[in-house]
């Protein structure tokens, strides 16, 4: 029994080493360099869609321009998704190319791309309202509770 004791602590001792040893060479994350990058790659989305409302504002209304806008960027993000310039975007600034519109046209397509191969329409046609389906639902979903809320409590 004593020997089972034994094996046990050194099974532990040698996990704990392991575990120092795996701390000392994993690199560490330059924290303040990705807070940098992720700034300036969601300020530069920001910027490009704020480019694209001012210069729909010059041709239409205030909401016509706001959904232009947002049809814009989303259609933009799922091409450079499409032709593989989001993910490098994403790998270089981090969090900032999650910025809602573009992040969520990027989480939707890029799923359907692994199904490229089987053509586009049966392949990522067929899969992008499979993974759209349940995001829309929700969105909706969601959308819409908080209008009923707005509207009893506003």
């Amino acid at each position: 029994m004593k020997g089972n004791v034994e094996q046990q602590q050194e099974k532990e001792d040698t996990q704990e080493e392991y575990r120092l040893l795996v701390d000392e060479v994993k690199p560490k994350p330059n924290i303040l360099k990705n807070c940098i990058r992720a700034f300036l790659v969601g300020g530069a989305i920001c910027l490009i869609g704020q480019l694209f409302l001012t210069f729909y504002l010059g041709s239409f209304g205030e909401m016509e321009a706001g959904a232009l806008t947002s049809g814009t960027m989303v259609i933009i993000a799922a091409f450079l998704t499409g032709i593989g310039v989001y993910d490098q975007i994403g790998k270089f600034g981090g969090a900032g190319s999650i910025v809602p519109i573009t992040g969520f046209a990027n989480s939707i397509v890029a799923p359907a791309m692994e199904f490229k191969r089987e053509g586009f329409v049966f392949g990522v046609g067929a899969r992008l309202f499979n993974i759209a389906g349940p995001v829309l639902v929700y969105g909706m979903l969601v959308s819409c509770l908080i209008g009923i809320i707005y509207f009893l409590f506003a």
